[in-house]
């Protein structure tokens, strides 16, 4: 499976993913105050684990900052 995350294209073996797969994989350490879109639509944390992808999903992870 083909898939653009952050605008980078990663392969991955498997044709199954959902959102919480691909997070676990990607960024495992780090999953708490982040944003999921998929094609430009915000998934919301409650549906991370059913949300499924599909082959050429853009997908964008957003991680929240503090500044000043």
């Amino acid at each position: 499976m083909e898939l653009k995350i952050n605008n980078q294209t990663k392969q991955f073996t498997t044709d199954s993913l959902t959102v919480q797969t691909l997070l676990d994989l990607e960024i495992p350490e780090k999953q708490n105050g982040i944003a999921v879109a998929v094609n430009n639509t915000v998934i919301p944390k409650s549906s991370w684990n059913s949300h499924p992808l599909q082959e050429t999903d853009d997908i964008l992870i957003i991680s929240a900052t503090q500044g000043g």
